[in-house]
């Protein structure tokens, strides 16, 4: 199957500017920026997920506190080297962002719909890198980590880690290491306490795909479509 990097990889995000942007790094001349959007979830709390973003496709007063973005772009990773450890960093990368109008509207799949609505989806077409982790929480929900390996051009790959719950997480359980999978989920952000040798404790955040449907793509090309389970 031929790849199409702009299909396997894509998101859409609509959030409010939080915090201030950094300069991230410069490629031949054209440098970039990092900022935090923070994304309301339906339970009344937020993600908050870093974007990286040109500054060609940027006017500084967009960036400002408080500004509501439309982001559409795909969630990538890379390898950061610190202190003799190697640590996974995720990011948005953006392909478009424009500013959002309270109300507004814009045509998604050839319906007009309020940018509001549209607040946090991604698709991800990739492959299981690592034997899916099974358990129960003690209040007995189901989860199973995944980790899924998504081609980008030029031999690279992006490696995105992901999280399903219900049904979904049983299934996962059977998926063989190179089994291809479409995923389509939510990005989020969740803060854990990593504690060292030492005894030291460090509040560090964790991003990653919360599975809202999971189907497996079959060599002929056509999906077997796995019931969705969505997140609650």
């Amino acid at each position: 199957m031929d790849t199409n990097y702009l299909e396997n990889n894509y998101l859409t995000l609509v959030g409010k500017v939080t915090g201030e942007k950094k300069f991230s790094h410069e490629i031949y001349g054209e440098r970039f920026y990092v900022f935090d959007l923070s994304i309301d979830r339906l339970s009344g709390n937020a993600d908050i997920i870093p974007v990286t973003v040109s500054e060609r496709l940027i006017k500084d007063e967009m960036l400002q506190e408080g500004k509501k973005l439309l982001v559409k772009g795909q969630f990538r990773s890379y390898n950061n080297y610190e202190n003799s450890k190697n640590r996974l960093i995720l990011t948005v990368f953006t392909k478009d962002i424009i500013e959002v109008e309270e109300n507004e509207e814009i045509e998604q799949e050839n319906e007009m719909v309020r940018k509001d609505t549209i607040t946090n989806e991604v698709v991800l077409i990739g492959y299981i890198c690592k034997k899916p982790i099974y358990r129960q929480t003690p209040f007995g929900r189901e989860i199973s980590d995944i980790l899924l390996a998504v081609n980008r051009a030029y031999n690279k790959s992006d490696y995105i880690p992901c999280i399903a719950w219900g049904r979904n997480a049983r299934f996962c359980q059977d998926i063989e290491v190179g089994t291809q999978v479409k995923i389509v989920g939510r990005v989020q952000s969740r803060t854990y306490e990593k504690k060292f040798e030492d005894g030291t404790i460090e509040q560090r955040v964790a991003y990653e795909v919360s599975v809202g449907s999971l189907e497996i793509v079959q060599e002929n090309d056509t999906e077997k479509e796995i019931e969705s389970q969505e997140a609650v």
